[in-house]
C-alpha cells in the first residue's frame, strides 16, 4: 500500500470536512460571505462590497501565508464562503489543495490570474535585477503594487456582480471610487519615492520586487530566499559583502518572521534594522492604503 504523508492525510481530512460543511451549513440570505487569505484580500472586499458583504480573514494579523498551517476551522470557513479571495502564485499552496475538492458552488478569485508576473527574481548585486526566469515559480506579492490592485479590485467586483447581480451598480461605484483612491496612492508613492539618496536595499524575503519594479528601486539582496529556511553562512556572507558596498546600509526586516538573523546580518555590516510590514491588518496599519502608507515613511526615514 502506498504511505500518504502526514500533510496530505491532513489535506484529505479538510477535504473531506469541506464537502459534509457544505450541506450543514445554510448559505446566509443577508449578506454574502467572503474569505480572503490575506489582510489586503480581505480590506479589498470590504471596500468594495461594503454593507452587502461579510468578509472573514483566515491569516490572523502577523502570520506568513509561506508558512501557514490550516485548521478546521480554516476549513468551516470556507465551506461557508460564496466568494474565496486568493493571492494565487502559489502563496496559498495550503489552500489550492482544498479548494480542489471544494463546492462548485464557491466562486474562487484568483487576483494574479492576468497580471504581468516576476516569473523569477535575481539579486545578484552586480546584475540588472528582476530577471525572469520562466523555470521559476512566479513572485505572489502583487499586491505591494498598488496599479496592480486596481487590477484585483476589477476582478473582485466582477465576481460579487456575478454573485449578487441585483447590486452589480453598487459594486462598480464602489470599485470605482477606491481604484481612484489606489492611483492616487500609486502618485504619492512615486513622488515620494524620486526622493530616495538610496535606491537600493536589503529585505527579509522577497515580498518587495513589484514594489522596486513599479517605483525604480532595486533590492541588492534577500535574507531569506526560502521562507521559514535559515540562510546558509555562505549566503549570509555574500549579503554582509553587498551591504558593505551600499550608500546606505539598510536591513528590512519584517513582523512576521523572527528578526534574528537580520540583526545578526546588519551588526555584521554596520547596518540598521528598520521593519516592513507587507501584509498589515494590524493597528496602524490596518487598512491596505494605512499599511502602504506605513511601509512607505518607513522607508523614507530608511533611505532618504
Amino acid at each position: 500500500m502506498q504511505k500518504i504523508g502526514a500533510f496530505s492525510k491532513t489535506v484529505v481530512f479538510f477535504s473531506l470536512c469541506l464537502s459534509l460543511l457544505l450541506y450543514s451549513v445554510p448559505a446566509s440570505a443577508d449578506k454574502i460571505k467572503v474569505v480572503a487569505t490575506i489582510a489586503p484580500l480581505a480590506d479589498f472586499a470590504r471596500q468594495v462590497g461594503g454593507n452587502k458583504v461579510e468578509v472573514t480573514l483566515l491569516l490572523p494579523p502577523g502570520a506568513s501565508p509561506h508558512i501557514f498551517e490550516p485548521t478546521p476551522k480554516v476549513v468551516r470557513e470556507i465551506s461557508q464562503a460564496r466568494l474565496f479571495l486568493k493571492i494565487g502564485s502559489g502563496l496559498e499552496f495550503w489552500a489550492d489543495r482544498m479548494l480542489h475538492s471544494a463546492p462548485t458552488n464557491i466562486l474562487i478569485v484568483d487576483s494574479s490570474s492576468g497580471v504581468d508576473l516576476i516569473k523569477g527574481v535575481s539579486h545578484d548585486h552586480d546584475h540588472d535585477h528582476l530577471k525572469h526566469d520562466e523555470q521559476t515559480n512566479p513572485d505572489p506579492h502583487i499586491w505591494l503594487d498598488p496599479l496592480i490592485c486596481t487590477q484585483i479590485i476589477t476582478k473582485i467586483e466582477a465576481a460579487l456582480s456575478r454573485t449578487d447581480p441585483s447590486n452589480a451598480l453598487y459594486y462598480k461605484k464602489n470599485a470605482a471610487a477606491y481604484q481612484e483612491k489606489l492611483r492616487e496612492l500609486d502618485k504619492e508613492i512615486s513622488g515620494r519615492t524620486k526622493l530616495f539618496r538610496t535606491r537600493e536595499y536589503v529585505t527579509f524575503h522577497s515580498a518587495w520586487n513589484y514594489f522596486s519594479r513599479r517605483y525604480g528601486l532595486k533590492v541588492a539582496a534577500v535574507i531569506e530566499e526560502s521562507p521559514g529556511k535559515e540562510p546558509a553562512p555562505r549566503h549570509v556572507k555574500k549579503i554582509i559583502e553587498i551591504l558593505e558596498g551600499l550608500n546606505t546600509r539598510v536591513v528590512f526586516a519584517e513582523p512576521q518572521f523572527s528578526p534574528k538573523i537580520a540583526e545578526t546580518i546588519a551588526r555584521e555590516a554596520g547596518a540598521k534594522v528598520f521593519f516592513l510590514d507587507p501584509e498589515g491588518g494590524q493597528k496602524g496599519r490596518a487598512t491596505y492604503i494605512e499599511m502602504m502608507r506605513y511601509n512607505l515613511a518607513i522607508m523614507e526615514k530608511a533611505l532618504r
